[in-house]
């Protein structure tokens, strides 16, 4: 945890940063099944899809910087045929299949409560969203979206950027190894199947991921940021068609998991960082461009990124982008969170967030004005005051109605919502 956010406690959030979650979460792997349980061989890693032209999507790979072979595609490991068996049992999708050992159902019943589930999402928030989104959301922005402190939140960036071809989330939580899915025993399935419709539905309900169902979701035997990606996926009928996983190289390129990285067993040799960050590209079910989603495990306060600045090279790769970040424990507003506070006002040119996005005197420094709708009477937590009164004082005047939650509520549990843009002249 951030030496310097402890009096923070133990708060809900998506961005709440416990790196003893992360850490556990990055552990050995659970032990295989018996082999009574063992009616159908284990998942096969898949041979790679049809090689991409090198750089990564969206990837600007600086001048004379002569790339390793971990650094291509056609080079890494494609891990799809796990991540389809966990769609089909987690997420419901169509594709992949139910290992012999499952009782069809389990699945059954897990899929029809969670489309329960879904369907009430769809009419309690998604009715009311949607055409806000849709209206105040500018159809030129870039295709390029970076949601900081946003691990297990894809759903919400699907929606907002229906548009967009590449989006970033980044938090400590890792995206967890699909492998797992071939640890689990028949007993295992519907405790799991709980598990997954109790942390999804509070993504429906409060409109963010709770750090601590995010982190019991990383000490489960399910990969917890992969399995939320899959269902926010299926749930806008998305196919992934290739996942892999990798980690950020100095100057900011994605270095894939390649067979090279294996023992003789199988494992990953640098276990606890091999399965931290995934990449899915997906397709829009039915035909459609392909799509890039990348999830890196990340410290974002500065004493981290100074000491290694190599997800801030790989930010700022990607150019102009449009932002997105909610229920972030209103970090951007600390003074520790400067360097990835000023990446967002340099490269962004549109934000929207709840209010733990950008304080007003620095999105005006930069040349930001902001628009609030919604009610703010104060923080939704106390851990921050710099701009409270700033922040009273721009809603009071000027916010617009609201009639949805988008975040955290403010301190009186009013729904509110910020963009920040640039400035007309």
């Amino acid at each position: 945890m951030y030496s310097s956010l402890v009096i923070l406690g133990t708060v809900f959030g998506a961005a709440f940063l416990q790196i003893s979650v992360a850490a556990a979460a990055l552990g050995p792997l659970p032990p295989p099944p018996p082999q009574p349980e063992a009616s159908a061989p284990p998942t096969q890693l898949a041979p790679t899809p049809a090689p991409v032209t090198p750089p990564p999507p969206g990837l600007v790979v600086p001048p004379g910087v002569v790339l390793p072979p971990s650094a291509y595609v056609e080079n890494a490991l494609d891990f799809t045929p796990y991540a389809r068996t966990l769609a089909h049992i987690a997420a419901c999708s169509p594709l992949g299949a139910l290992p012999e050992r499952f009782d069809p159902r389990v699945v059954e019943n897990h899929c029809k409560l969670l489309a329960t589930l879904q369907e009430r999402w769809r009419q309690l928030w998604l009715t009311q969203a949607q055409p806000f989104l849709s209206r105040v959301v500018p159809h030129d922005l870039p295709p390029t979206v970076v949601y900081p402190f946003g691990g297990g939140d894809l759903l919400t960036a699907l929606v907002t950027f229906p548009r967009a071809n590449e989006i970033t989330t980044l938090s400590l939580e890792p995206a967890g190894d699909p492998r797992t899915v071939d640890a689990l025993t028949s007993l295992d399935l519907e405790p799991m199947l709980a598990e997954v419709r109790e942390k999804v539905n509070h993504l429906f309900h409060y409109g963010h991921s709770k750090t601590i169902d995010m982190g019991k979701m990383a000490k489960s035997k399910l990969p917890g940021d992969l399995t939320y990606a899959l269902v926010a996926l299926e749930m806008n009928q998305f196919d992934p068609v290739a996942v892999r996983f990798f980690h950020v190289g100095a100057h900011g390129v994605p270095l894939y998991l390649t067979k090279d990285d294996l023992d003789p067993t199988g494992e990953p040799k640098l276990h606890r960082a091999a399965f931290a960050n995934m990449e899915i590209e997906y397709e829009p079910r039915g035909g459609g461009p392909r799509r890039v989603f990348r999830h890196i495990a990340a410290n974002l306060d500065d004493t981290h990124l100074k000491a290694d600045p190599s997800v801030l090279r790989h930010l700022e790769s990607k150019g102009q982008i449009a932002a997105i970040t909610k229920a972030a424990s209103y970090l951007l507003w600390w003074k520790e969170f400067s360097l990835i506070r000023n990446y967002l006002l340099k490269n962004m040119v549109w934000m929207i967030s709840d209010s733990t996005g950008i304080p007003t005197e620095d999105a005006v420094a930069s040349g930001f004005e902001q628009i609030p709708y919604g009610r703010f009477d104060g923080p939704f937590l106390g851990g921050g005051i710099r701009p409270t009164e700033v922040f009273r004082k721009l809603w009071a005047e000027k916010a617009q109605p609201l009639a949805f939650r988008f975040g955290y509520p403010d301190a009186s549990n009013h729904d509110h919502l910020l963009i920040t843009r640039r400035a007309t002249k």
